[in-house]
């Protein structure tokens, strides 16, 4: 199971379309004002039990693999089971993305949410039955492509029930509080495991406990009215698969043109290069190197605990990026964040313990949110809408690809029982390189208003 990630759309308060604007400090709205806004308080209630259902389903089926005594697990399993979940969806992904700007996104949340849940059920299914290898990958990749659909059309439909001004607080609500609901997901299911056992058989019922969530997410969906979500205009063909095909290439330059949403790309491209690296890593390390040390905890139990500072890193996340973004500019607000990172997996290269590990957990999970609530605004308020979900669709792409890639170069370089400093350090040179690739696109837009 991966140490939690700053989830959710992306996946899911950026920098603004020229150097001025970029450094604006966004109009304050309030937490509590935000949350009595009924449609934004109903579209949270979506996320927030798709989100839950993800974490839970994902903690379960790691476990399954990773910490099951019936079953033996190495980097490179760790590392096929992560690709098979994220990357072929991330091939796709940016094609489903046309069909965001095209469908009744109400529709979309509640079809997606009822189909994972019957996914769900056959993975539990799968797993009680002893399933490995690539059956059980392809049932987890199922259900990892819906989920990802439903957080792309989650982010999509924000600009709908928010004005535009208060995205940035929207996301600092809506992708903050998903991705920590998500880490209580994969807690719980933790705690689920430890009563129904470590066994095939207790992680297929702890899987298939998953799938409340989903219902639950599809039936708050049904409540919104049609075409409340959008999309409100369409600039795709009529023909569907035309439509679906130009997908990841209207993504892609939609992107490529606003130089502030690109450099948002690469600052979280580098974060999640990175951050696989360590996810890698930091589970083999629980696996067969760390031991109990008082409260500390090796194994599945070590894992909690990491996601439970993840959660909180999370939380702290929601609390400085507002008021960073307002104080010193969403730009430098990403500059900050990335220098922290990079420093972060520094200390770890130099000490792999467990409460160092732990420490990275909170850090990295803060320092990464930062970035991609600075990404998500950014996104939600440059893209025009009759775009959005094509390039929610390809951010997803980014956050996914780059992951499963740093994952799998990790398998590759890391001994079986993790320890590994080198690749903390070249952890951090790609948060450096990610920082320079960022300011190096705002120069662009510096260059334009010239």
């Amino acid at each position: 199971m991966p140490i939690p990630t700053p989830t959710g759309d992306v996946g899911h308060a950026g920098t603004a379309v020229t150097e001025v604007s970029a450094e604006v400090r966004p109009e304050k709205l309030g937490f509590g004002r935000l949350l009595r806004t009924s449609g934004f308080r109903r579209l949270l209630a979506v996320r927030l039990t798709a989100q839950w259902g993800d974490g839970m389903f994902q903690a379960a089926l790691g476990g399954a693999v990773l910490f099951n005594p019936e079953r033996q697990a190495d980097p490179l399993a760790v590392a096929a089971g992560l690709a098979v979940m994220l990357l072929p969806y991330s091939v796709i992904g940016p094609f489903a993305g046309a069909l965001l700007d095209r469908w009744d996104r109400r529709r979309v949340l509640m079809v997606a949410n009822l189909l994972r849940a019957v996914l769900v059920l056959m993975v539990a299914i799968m797993v009680g039955g002893g399933a490995a290898g690539l059956p059980l990958y392809l049932g987890a990749l199922a259900v990892a492509g819906v989920s990802r659909f439903v957080l792309s059309g989650l982010s999509a439909s924000l600009p709908h029930v928010v004005e535009r001004r208060h995205l940035v607080e929207a996301n600092v609500v809506a992708a903050t509080a998903g991705a920590a609901v998500a880490a209580l997901g994969g807690a719980s299911a933790i705690g689920l495991r430890a009563v129904l056992g470590a066994g095939d058989m207790g992680s297929a019922l702890t899987t298939a406990a998953a799938v409340v969530g989903s219902v639950l997410a599809a039936v708050i969906a049904a409540r919104f009215r049609r075409r409340l979500l959008g999309p409100d205009e369409t600039n795709e063909p009529r023909q569907a698969l035309l439509a679906v095909a130009r997908g990841l290439a209207d993504g892609a330059r939609a992107t490529a043109s606003t130089p502030t949403v690109a450099g948002s790309f690469l600052a979280l491209a580098a974060h999640r290069l990175a951050f696989g690296v360590t996810t890698l890593v930091s589970l083999m390390l629980f696996r067969y190197a760390f031991t109990d040390s008082g409260v500390l905890r090796a194994g599945m139990a070590g894992v909690g605990e990491a996601v439970v500072l993840a959660a909180l890193g999370l939380g702290a996340a929601a609390l400085l990026t507002p008021w960073l973004a307002h104080r010193i500019g969403r730009a430098r607000t990403v500059r900050v964040a990335l220098l922290v990172a990079a420093a972060a997996q520094l200390g770890l290269a130099v000490t792999l313990t467990l409460p160092a590990v732990l420490v990275a957990a909170f850090v990295l999970a803060a320092a990464g949110q930062v970035v991609k609530l600075c990404a998500d605004a950014g996104v939600q308020s440059e893209a025009g809408d009759a775009v959005r979900g094509r390039v929610f669709a390809l951010y997803d792409a980014v956050f996914n690809v780059c992951y499963v890639l740093a994952v799998g170069a990790a398998a590759v370089l890391s001994p079986p029982d993790g320890r590994a400093p080198l690749l903390m350090v070249g952890a951090a040179a790609v948060y450096a390189l990610g920082l320079l690739a960022h300011d190096w696109q705002l120069r662009r837009v510096r260059t334009r208003t010239c």
